[in-house]
Formats: C-alpha cells, sequence, structure tokens
C-alpha cells in the first residue's frame, strides 16, 4: 500500500491530527495509570496523618487537570516523555530500597542464627531444643 500523502486543507490532515491526538491521549492515560499505580506503594503517611499514596493521586489529577487545555504539541511531547521518566525514576528508586531492605531483613535473619525470623539456632525463640 503506498503511503497516504496529506494535503494542507484536505480530509486527510484532519484524519491524521485526529491519529495523533488519539495516540496521545493513549499515551497520557497510559502515563496517569503508571502513576496510579506506583503510587498504591506509598501506603504509609505524612506528618499530618494523611497517606502518601492519595497525596500522589490527589497531585496526579491536579497536574493532568492542569495540562489538559495544553495545544502544542511539543509541549504536550515534551510533558509525557518527562511524567514518564519521573516514573520510571521514582519505580527504579522504589524498588532499589525495597531490595535492599528485603536483603537487610535476610541478614539479620541470618545473623540471629538458622535463617529462620527470631530463631537462635535451635528451634522456636525460647525453647531449648530438647
Amino acid at each position: 500500500m503506498p503511503p497516504t500523502i496529506i494535503i494542507p486543507g484536505s480530509a486527510g490532515q484532519t484524519a491524521a491530527k485526529h491519529l495523533r491526538s488519539s495516540v496521545t491521549r493513549s499515551e497520557a492515560i497510559n502515563l496517569y495509570r503508571d502513576i496510579l499505580r506506583t503510587a498504591k506503594a506509598f501506603h504509609w503517611c505524612d506528618e499530618r496523618g494523611v497517606p502518601w499514596h492519595t497525596k500522589l493521586k490527589a497531585e496526579a489529577r491536579k497536574e493532568f487537570e492542569a495540562s489538559k487545555q495544553e495545544k502544542d504539541p511539543l509541549i504536550i511531547a515534551r510533558m509525557l516523555v518527562t511524567g514518564r521518566e519521573c516514573v520510571q525514576e521514582v519505580q527504579r528508586k522504589f524498588n532499589e530500597a525495597d531490595r535492599k531492605c528485603w536483603e537487610r531483613i535476610q541478614q539479620d535473619s541470618l545473623d540471629r542464627g538458622d535463617g529462620r525470623p527470631g530463631g537462635d539456632g535451635r528451634g522456636a525463640p525460647g525453647r531449648s531444643g530438647n
């Protein structure tokens, strides 16, 4: 099939614009969903007792609503790329911190004895092994 040639002012240009906007829309929706999924991991609360995932979801919603009116494709693309990079960086750092926590837990378990949490190498805590 030969490539489509878009002539300014033709119906093809409208179709191309629609395709571009629907691709951008789906990218924005995917980014928003990734942000919400990432926010679920932040289950602890801030100093006022508000869960971080609630704050992050509200902030993401606010940012997306503010950006909704943007029409410049270059600015939209820049926002999507920046948003994606930020989400990936947060995920990477979170996963790294989580991995270090699990390594610390495993090391502490091994330091206690037989590799079981709370164990003293003789079975259940407080038992003499008879």
